[in-house]
Protein backbone atom coordinates (compact mmCIF):
# COMPACT_ATOMS: atom_id res chain seq x y z
CA UNK A 1 0.00 0.00 0.00
CA UNK A 2 1.30 3.55 -1.00
CA UNK A 3 1.64 5.95 1.18
CA UNK A 4 0.90 10.02 -0.30
CA UNK A 5 1.96 12.81 2.37
CA UNK A 6 -0.54 14.57 4.00
CA UNK A 7 1.56 17.72 3.28
CA UNK A 8 3.96 18.40 0.81
CA UNK A 9 7.01 20.87 0.94
CA UNK A 10 4.93 23.30 -1.45
CA UNK A 11 1.97 23.13 1.17
CA UNK A 12 4.03 23.57 3.47
CA UNK A 13 5.50 27.02 1.93
CA UNK A 14 1.94 27.97 0.94
CA UNK A 15 0.67 27.81 4.39
CA UNK A 16 3.76 29.80 5.81
CA UNK A 17 2.80 32.44 3.42
CA UNK A 18 -0.55 32.37 4.68
CA UNK A 19 0.25 32.91 7.69
CA UNK A 20 2.64 35.94 6.53
CA UNK A 21 0.20 37.00 4.67
CA UNK A 22 -2.26 36.98 7.29
CA UNK A 23 -0.38 38.57 10.12
CA UNK A 24 0.45 41.59 8.15
CA UNK A 25 -2.84 42.43 6.90
CA UNK A 26 -3.97 42.27 10.55
CA UNK A 27 -1.30 44.38 12.12
CA UNK A 28 -2.39 47.20 8.83
CA UNK A 29 -5.98 46.68 9.69
CA UNK A 30 -4.97 47.36 13.53
CA UNK A 31 -3.01 50.58 12.16
CA UNK A 32 -5.92 51.88 10.36
CA UNK A 33 -8.36 51.37 13.41
CA UNK A 34 -5.96 53.14 15.46
CA UNK A 35 -5.36 55.83 13.07
CA UNK A 36 -9.25 56.40 13.19
CA UNK A 37 -9.78 56.86 16.68
CA UNK A 38 -6.64 58.97 17.42
CA UNK A 39 -7.02 62.50 18.31
CA UNK A 40 -4.90 63.75 15.64
CA UNK A 41 -6.79 61.76 12.56
CA UNK A 42 -7.53 65.22 11.48
CA UNK A 43 -4.70 67.03 11.65
CA UNK A 44 -2.86 67.97 8.82
CA UNK A 45 0.18 65.06 10.29
CA UNK A 46 2.12 67.91 9.06
CA UNK A 47 2.50 67.12 5.61
CA UNK A 48 1.01 70.47 5.11
CA UNK A 49 0.62 70.53 1.64
CA UNK A 50 -1.50 67.25 1.77
CA UNK A 51 -5.51 68.37 1.55
CA UNK A 52 -7.42 69.54 4.74
CA UNK A 53 -8.82 66.29 6.23
CA UNK A 54 -12.46 65.43 7.20
CA UNK A 55 -13.95 68.33 8.49
CA UNK A 56 -17.32 68.41 9.14
CA UNK A 57 -18.81 71.93 10.22
CA UNK A 58 -21.69 74.03 9.06
CA UNK A 59 -21.29 77.39 10.35
CA UNK A 60 -23.52 80.22 10.39
CA UNK A 61 -22.32 83.95 10.16
CA UNK A 62 -24.58 86.50 11.36
CA UNK A 63 -25.57 89.15 9.34
CA UNK A 64 -24.68 93.01 10.66
CA UNK A 65 -28.37 94.27 10.83
CA UNK A 66 -29.59 90.46 12.45
CA UNK A 67 -28.45 91.92 15.77
CA UNK A 68 -29.44 95.13 17.82
CA UNK A 69 -25.80 96.98 18.09
CA UNK A 70 -23.93 94.85 15.82
CA UNK A 71 -23.73 96.82 12.53
CA UNK A 72 -21.83 99.42 15.38
CA UNK A 73 -19.21 96.94 15.93
CA UNK A 74 -18.42 96.10 12.80
CA UNK A 75 -18.67 100.20 11.19
CA UNK A 76 -18.80 102.39 13.90
CA UNK A 77 -21.09 104.73 15.21
CA UNK A 78 -22.12 106.13 12.27
CA UNK A 79 -21.31 103.42 9.69
CA UNK A 80 -18.59 104.35 7.91
CA UNK A 81 -15.73 102.50 8.90
CA UNK A 82 -15.52 100.17 5.40
CA UNK A 83 -14.49 96.56 5.93
CA UNK A 84 -10.96 97.46 3.49
CA UNK A 85 -9.97 100.05 6.34
CA UNK A 86 -9.53 96.98 9.28
CA UNK A 87 -7.73 94.55 6.88
CA UNK A 88 -4.05 96.18 7.50
CA UNK A 89 -2.47 95.77 10.79
CA UNK A 90 -2.72 93.06 13.57
CA UNK A 91 -7.04 93.68 13.76
CA UNK A 92 -6.86 92.43 9.99
CA UNK A 93 -7.73 88.75 11.34
CA UNK A 94 -11.18 89.53 12.49
CA UNK A 95 -11.91 91.22 8.59
CA UNK A 96 -10.03 88.54 6.65
CA UNK A 97 -11.55 85.10 8.77
CA UNK A 98 -15.36 86.96 8.46
CA UNK A 99 -15.03 87.53 5.06
CA UNK A 100 -13.67 84.06 4.18
CA UNK A 101 -16.68 82.67 5.99
CA UNK A 102 -19.27 84.07 4.37
CA UNK A 103 -17.72 82.37 1.37
CA UNK A 104 -16.42 79.18 3.22
CA UNK A 105 -18.45 75.62 1.51
CA UNK A 106 -19.11 75.38 5.59
CA UNK A 107 -21.37 78.25 5.95
CA UNK A 108 -24.64 77.58 6.16
CA UNK A 109 -27.52 79.94 6.38
CA UNK A 110 -30.02 77.48 8.40
CA UNK A 111 -29.35 78.03 11.90
CA UNK A 112 -31.25 74.64 12.77
CA UNK A 113 -28.38 73.00 10.38
CA UNK A 114 -25.66 75.18 12.25
CA UNK A 115 -22.76 73.43 14.64
CA UNK A 116 -21.31 76.91 15.47
CA UNK A 117 -22.53 80.25 15.06
CA UNK A 118 -20.11 83.26 14.06
CA UNK A 119 -20.34 86.41 15.50
CA UNK A 120 -18.14 89.12 13.33
CA UNK A 121 -17.25 92.26 15.62
CA UNK A 122 -13.93 94.77 13.73
CA UNK A 123 -14.09 96.53 17.59
CA UNK A 124 -10.22 97.17 17.91
CA UNK A 125 -10.32 98.86 14.33
CA UNK A 126 -13.54 100.65 14.89
CA UNK A 127 -12.13 102.11 17.93
CA UNK A 128 -8.43 102.87 16.53
CA UNK A 129 -10.28 105.02 13.74
CA UNK A 130 -12.05 106.85 16.37
CA UNK A 131 -15.71 105.40 15.24
CA UNK A 132 -16.56 103.85 18.94
CA UNK A 133 -15.00 104.91 22.06
CA UNK A 134 -15.05 102.48 25.15
CA UNK A 135 -18.14 104.12 26.94
CA UNK A 136 -20.08 103.38 23.41
CA UNK A 137 -18.31 99.77 22.77
CA UNK A 138 -19.56 98.67 26.32
CA UNK A 139 -23.18 100.41 25.60
CA UNK A 140 -23.00 98.18 22.23
CA UNK A 141 -22.14 94.71 24.10
CA UNK A 142 -25.18 95.73 26.79
CA UNK A 143 -27.38 95.44 23.79
CA UNK A 144 -25.88 92.62 21.87
CA UNK A 145 -25.12 90.08 24.63
CA UNK A 146 -28.76 89.28 25.80
CA UNK A 147 -29.65 88.07 22.09
CA UNK A 148 -26.33 85.96 21.75
CA UNK A 149 -26.29 84.80 26.05
CA UNK A 150 -28.39 81.14 25.33
CA UNK A 151 -26.45 80.14 22.43
CA UNK A 152 -23.30 77.53 23.98
CA UNK A 153 -21.58 77.12 20.77
CA UNK A 154 -20.78 80.17 19.17
CA UNK A 155 -17.46 81.32 17.89
CA UNK A 156 -16.00 85.27 17.40
CA UNK A 157 -13.34 87.01 16.10
CA UNK A 158 -11.68 88.11 18.96
CA UNK A 159 -9.57 91.28 19.56
CA UNK A 160 -6.89 92.46 21.59
CA UNK A 161 -7.29 94.43 25.02
CA UNK A 162 -10.84 95.65 24.56
CA UNK A 163 -11.51 97.50 28.24
CA UNK A 164 -15.23 96.31 29.18
CA UNK A 165 -17.09 97.84 32.20
CA UNK A 166 -20.29 96.44 31.02
CA UNK A 167 -22.71 94.84 33.95
CA UNK A 168 -22.62 91.51 32.43
CA UNK A 169 -19.16 90.93 33.72
CA UNK A 170 -19.91 92.53 37.01
CA UNK A 171 -19.31 88.61 38.96
CA UNK A 172 -15.45 88.87 39.42
CA UNK A 173 -14.92 88.64 35.76
CA UNK A 174 -13.63 92.35 34.58
CA UNK A 175 -12.17 91.65 31.84
CA UNK A 176 -9.15 93.62 30.42
CA UNK A 177 -8.10 90.76 28.56
CA UNK A 178 -8.31 89.33 24.84
CA UNK A 179 -11.77 89.65 24.44
CA UNK A 180 -14.63 90.43 26.66
CA UNK A 181 -16.09 87.37 25.34
CA UNK A 182 -13.97 85.60 27.27
CA UNK A 183 -15.29 86.67 30.47
CA UNK A 184 -18.36 85.78 29.63
CA UNK A 185 -17.68 82.45 28.43
CA UNK A 186 -16.34 81.42 31.86
CA UNK A 187 -19.51 83.55 33.52
CA UNK A 188 -21.72 81.16 31.87
CA UNK A 189 -19.83 77.86 31.66
CA UNK A 190 -20.74 77.23 28.04
CA UNK A 191 -18.74 75.54 25.53
CA UNK A 192 -18.80 79.36 23.29
CA UNK A 193 -15.18 79.17 21.58
CA UNK A 194 -12.94 82.20 21.14
CA UNK A 195 -10.53 82.44 18.43
CA UNK A 196 -7.83 84.88 19.46
CA UNK A 197 -4.29 85.59 18.86
CA UNK A 198 -2.73 83.53 22.07
CA UNK A 199 -2.92 86.23 24.64
CA UNK A 200 -2.99 83.90 28.24
CA UNK A 201 -2.35 87.43 30.20
CA UNK A 202 -3.70 90.80 30.57
CA UNK A 203 -2.27 93.73 32.61
CA UNK A 204 -3.33 91.84 35.79
CA UNK A 205 -1.34 88.69 35.48
CA UNK A 206 -4.60 86.90 35.01
CA UNK A 207 -6.01 85.15 31.90
CA UNK A 208 -9.33 84.87 30.44
CA UNK A 209 -8.40 82.55 27.61
CA UNK A 210 -8.98 78.82 27.99
CA UNK A 211 -7.11 75.98 25.87
CA UNK A 212 -9.93 73.82 26.49
CA UNK A 213 -12.33 76.18 24.86
CA UNK A 214 -10.49 78.77 22.94
CA UNK A 215 -8.81 78.45 19.80
CA UNK A 216 -5.28 80.54 18.56
CA UNK A 217 -4.93 81.99 15.07
CA UNK A 218 -2.22 83.34 13.43
CA UNK A 219 -1.21 87.16 13.73
CA UNK A 220 -2.11 89.05 10.15
CA UNK A 221 0.97 89.44 8.21
CA UNK A 222 1.10 92.28 5.50
CA UNK A 223 -0.62 90.76 2.59
CA UNK A 224 2.74 91.61 0.06
CA UNK A 225 4.61 89.07 1.98
CA UNK A 226 2.70 86.51 1.98
CA UNK A 227 2.36 85.87 -1.68
CA UNK A 228 4.74 83.20 -2.42
CA UNK A 229 5.37 84.15 -6.29
CA UNK A 230 6.03 87.58 -5.61
CA UNK A 231 7.12 88.68 -1.99
CA UNK A 232 7.75 92.58 -1.89
CA UNK A 233 10.89 91.25 0.12
CA UNK A 234 12.60 88.25 -0.88
CA UNK A 235 15.10 86.25 2.12
CA UNK A 236 18.99 86.67 1.70
CA UNK A 237 21.60 84.14 2.56
CA UNK A 238 22.90 83.73 5.85
CA UNK A 239 26.39 84.26 5.11
CA UNK A 240 25.37 87.71 4.16
CA UNK A 241 23.26 88.81 7.00
CA UNK A 242 25.37 91.33 8.68
CA UNK A 243 23.26 90.36 12.14
CA UNK A 244 23.63 88.11 14.47
CA UNK A 245 20.04 88.93 15.95
CA UNK A 246 17.24 91.64 15.83
CA UNK A 247 14.72 93.36 17.32
CA UNK A 248 12.65 95.31 15.41
CA UNK A 249 10.19 97.00 17.56
CA UNK A 250 9.24 99.52 20.24
CA UNK A 251 10.08 99.79 23.86
CA UNK A 252 6.59 100.58 25.47
CA UNK A 253 8.24 100.57 28.68
CA UNK A 254 8.56 96.87 29.07
CA UNK A 255 11.53 94.97 30.99
CA UNK A 256 12.44 92.50 28.72
CA UNK A 257 12.27 95.51 25.47
CA UNK A 258 13.76 97.91 27.68
CA UNK A 259 16.64 94.93 28.21
CA UNK A 260 17.16 94.40 24.01
CA UNK A 261 17.26 98.57 23.78
CA UNK A 262 20.47 98.55 26.34
CA UNK A 263 22.34 95.19 24.50
CA UNK A 264 21.34 97.23 21.37
CA UNK A 265 24.10 99.64 22.28
CA UNK A 266 26.00 97.41 24.14
CA UNK A 267 26.69 94.86 21.24
CA UNK A 268 25.91 97.13 17.89
CA UNK A 269 27.54 94.42 15.61
CA UNK A 270 25.07 91.82 16.86
CA UNK A 271 21.93 92.89 17.94
CA UNK A 272 20.27 95.65 15.60
CA UNK A 273 17.22 97.39 17.46
CA UNK A 274 16.76 101.00 15.37
CA UNK A 275 14.54 103.55 17.37
CA UNK A 276 10.78 103.00 15.02
CA UNK A 277 8.98 106.03 14.60
CA UNK A 278 5.01 105.60 14.44
CA UNK A 279 5.17 108.96 12.24
CA UNK A 280 6.80 111.86 10.78
CA UNK A 281 9.77 111.55 7.90
CA UNK A 282 11.86 108.95 10.05
CA UNK A 283 8.72 106.59 10.34
CA UNK A 284 10.03 102.75 8.90
CA UNK A 285 7.80 102.02 6.06
CA UNK A 286 6.63 98.34 5.90
CA UNK A 287 9.30 97.39 2.96
CA UNK A 288 12.14 99.19 4.61
CA UNK A 289 10.85 97.22 7.78
CA UNK A 290 11.09 94.06 5.82
CA UNK A 291 14.65 94.68 4.91
CA UNK A 292 15.70 95.23 8.62
CA UNK A 293 14.21 92.08 9.70
CA UNK A 294 16.02 89.70 6.57
CA UNK A 295 19.19 91.05 7.63
CA UNK A 296 19.45 88.87 10.75
CA UNK A 297 19.85 85.54 11.28
CA UNK A 298 17.54 85.32 14.43
CA UNK A 299 14.75 87.40 15.18
CA UNK A 300 13.80 88.55 18.59
CA UNK A 301 10.44 88.28 19.92
CA UNK A 302 9.68 90.10 23.42
CA UNK A 303 6.34 90.52 24.46
CA UNK A 304 4.86 93.61 24.05
CA UNK A 305 1.29 94.74 26.13
CA UNK A 306 -0.13 91.35 25.55
CA UNK A 307 2.16 87.65 25.22
CA UNK A 308 1.87 87.29 21.64
CA UNK A 309 3.95 89.50 18.73
CA UNK A 310 3.02 90.22 15.08
CA UNK A 311 6.71 89.66 14.54
CA UNK A 312 6.70 85.71 15.19
CA UNK A 313 4.95 85.02 12.32
CA UNK A 314 6.97 87.82 10.00
CA UNK A 315 9.89 86.40 10.53
CA UNK A 316 9.22 83.17 8.77
CA UNK A 317 8.92 84.93 5.28
CA UNK A 318 12.43 86.68 5.67
CA UNK A 319 13.28 83.23 6.66
CA UNK A 320 14.59 84.49 10.01
CA UNK A 321 14.43 82.15 12.94
CA UNK A 322 12.46 83.29 15.40
CA UNK A 323 13.12 83.51 18.92
CA UNK A 324 10.44 83.78 21.14
CA UNK A 325 11.17 85.98 24.69
CA UNK A 326 7.31 85.39 25.98
CA UNK A 327 7.32 83.69 28.75
CA UNK A 328 3.28 82.99 28.28
CA UNK A 329 2.67 83.00 24.69
CA UNK A 330 -0.02 80.71 22.90
CA UNK A 331 0.83 79.13 19.54
CA UNK A 332 -1.49 77.91 17.09
CA UNK A 333 -2.15 74.65 15.74
CA UNK A 334 -0.12 73.38 18.56
CA UNK A 335 -1.71 69.49 17.50
CA UNK A 336 0.15 69.46 14.51
CA UNK A 337 3.44 71.85 14.67
CA UNK A 338 6.38 70.96 16.56
CA UNK A 339 7.57 74.08 17.40
CA UNK A 340 10.83 73.34 18.26
CA UNK A 341 11.74 72.40 14.95
CA UNK A 342 11.04 75.83 13.52
CA UNK A 343 11.87 78.24 16.31
CA UNK A 344 13.35 79.19 19.70
CA UNK A 345 12.32 79.89 23.18
CA UNK A 346 14.29 81.35 25.78
CA UNK A 347 13.01 82.73 29.53
CA UNK A 348 12.35 85.93 29.66
CA UNK A 349 14.27 86.69 32.97
CA UNK A 350 17.47 85.55 31.15
CA UNK A 351 17.42 88.40 28.45
CA UNK A 352 21.25 89.36 28.27
CA UNK A 353 25.11 88.31 26.65
CA UNK A 354 24.22 84.62 27.60
CA UNK A 355 21.07 84.91 25.21
CA UNK A 356 23.73 86.05 22.18
CA UNK A 357 26.73 83.62 23.23
CA UNK A 358 23.87 80.86 22.61
CA UNK A 359 23.17 81.94 19.55
CA UNK A 360 26.51 82.16 18.43
CA UNK A 361 26.83 78.51 19.31
CA UNK A 362 24.28 77.24 17.06
CA UNK A 363 26.04 75.93 13.69
CA UNK A 364 24.64 77.73 10.45
CA UNK A 365 26.50 77.53 6.86
CA UNK A 366 29.41 79.61 7.67
CA UNK A 367 30.71 77.86 10.24
CA UNK A 368 30.29 74.60 8.47
CA UNK A 369 32.49 75.73 5.41
CA UNK A 370 35.07 77.17 8.07
CA UNK A 371 35.56 74.49 10.59
CA UNK A 372 33.39 71.43 8.81
CA UNK A 373 30.80 71.11 11.61
CA UNK A 374 28.25 68.64 10.40
CA UNK A 375 25.02 70.14 12.21
CA UNK A 376 23.10 73.00 9.76
CA UNK A 377 20.82 73.62 12.63
CA UNK A 378 19.69 76.92 11.40
CA UNK A 379 19.26 75.62 7.88
CA UNK A 380 17.52 73.36 9.22
CA UNK A 381 15.01 74.99 11.28
CA UNK A 382 14.14 77.28 7.99
CA UNK A 383 13.83 74.52 5.61
CA UNK A 384 10.97 73.07 7.88
CA UNK A 385 9.73 76.64 8.87
CA UNK A 386 9.41 77.42 4.76
CA UNK A 387 6.87 73.78 4.51
CA UNK A 388 5.09 75.40 7.90
CA UNK A 389 4.37 79.20 6.83
CA UNK A 390 1.40 78.50 4.66
CA UNK A 391 -0.48 77.98 7.99
CA UNK A 392 0.17 81.66 8.82
CA UNK A 393 -2.07 82.77 5.30
CA UNK A 394 -5.31 84.07 5.40
CA UNK A 395 -6.67 82.17 2.38
CA UNK A 396 -9.82 80.56 1.03
CA UNK A 397 -10.54 76.98 3.26
CA UNK A 398 -10.22 75.12 -0.47
CA UNK A 399 -6.48 76.19 -0.46
CA UNK A 400 -4.94 72.32 1.09
CA UNK A 401 -2.99 74.75 3.64
CA UNK A 402 -3.99 78.19 5.08
CA UNK A 403 -4.60 80.25 8.12
CA UNK A 404 -7.96 79.18 7.60
CA UNK A 405 -7.92 75.34 6.74
CA UNK A 406 -5.97 75.35 10.36
CA UNK A 407 -8.38 77.35 12.11
CA UNK A 408 -11.53 74.75 10.73
CA UNK A 409 -9.63 71.73 11.83
CA UNK A 410 -9.08 73.48 15.67
CA UNK A 411 -12.76 74.36 15.35
CA UNK A 412 -14.04 70.78 13.94
CA UNK A 413 -12.17 69.51 17.47
CA UNK A 414 -14.39 71.88 19.58
CA UNK A 415 -17.37 71.26 18.37
CA UNK A 416 -19.82 68.62 20.33
CA UNK A 417 -22.16 66.30 19.06
CA UNK A 418 -24.90 67.47 21.58
CA UNK A 419 -24.54 71.10 22.89
CA UNK A 420 -25.48 71.86 26.69
CA UNK A 421 -25.24 74.44 29.32
CA UNK A 422 -27.01 75.74 32.71
CA UNK A 423 -29.52 77.53 30.59
CA UNK A 424 -30.61 74.97 28.00
CA UNK A 425 -32.88 72.72 28.47
CA UNK A 426 -35.06 69.82 25.97
CA UNK A 427 -38.30 68.12 25.55
CA UNK A 428 -39.52 64.55 23.57
CA UNK A 429 -39.65 66.23 20.35
CA UNK A 430 -35.99 67.40 20.37
CA UNK A 431 -36.88 71.31 20.39
CA UNK A 432 -34.30 73.22 22.62
CA UNK A 433 -35.83 75.43 25.10
CA UNK A 434 -34.64 77.88 27.74
CA UNK A 435 -35.96 77.32 31.48
CA UNK A 436 -39.27 78.93 30.89
CA UNK A 437 -39.40 76.41 28.37
CA UNK A 438 -39.60 78.72 25.16
CA UNK A 439 -37.94 77.41 22.13
CA UNK A 440 -34.34 79.82 21.57
CA UNK A 441 -35.39 80.36 17.97
CA UNK A 442 -38.28 82.57 19.68
CA UNK A 443 -36.97 84.03 22.47
CA UNK A 444 -37.04 87.69 22.83
CA UNK A 445 -35.49 89.68 25.62
CA UNK A 446 -38.57 90.55 28.67
CA UNK A 447 -37.88 93.94 28.55
CA UNK A 448 -36.99 96.01 25.10
CA UNK A 449 -33.38 96.81 25.42
CA UNK A 450 -31.99 100.17 25.66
Amino acid sequence: MRHHHACSRVHQVGALLLVTATFLLTRLFDRLLLDASSPSSSSFHLNPARPTQSVDLRIYVYAEDEIQGLRALLRGRDGTVAAATCLKGQWGTQVKIHQLLLKSRFRTFNKDQANLFFVPSYVKCVRMTGALNDKEINQTYVKVNPYMIFLDHMIYACENKVPTESPLFSAGFESDAVFPYNSLCKLLRMTLCCICQGDRTDKRGTSAFNTWKDIIIPGNVDDSMVKSDARAVQPIPLTKRKYLANFLGRAQGKVGRLQLVKLAKQYPDKLESPELKLSGPNKLGRIDYFKHLRNAKFCLAPRGESSWTLRFYESFFVECVPVILSDEVELPFQNVIDYSEISIKWPSTRIGPELFEYLESIPDQRKLTAVGIADERIEEMIDRAREIRCLWVYAADTEPCSAMSGILLELQRKVRRFHQSPETFWLHNRSIVNRDLVEFHGWKTPVPLP
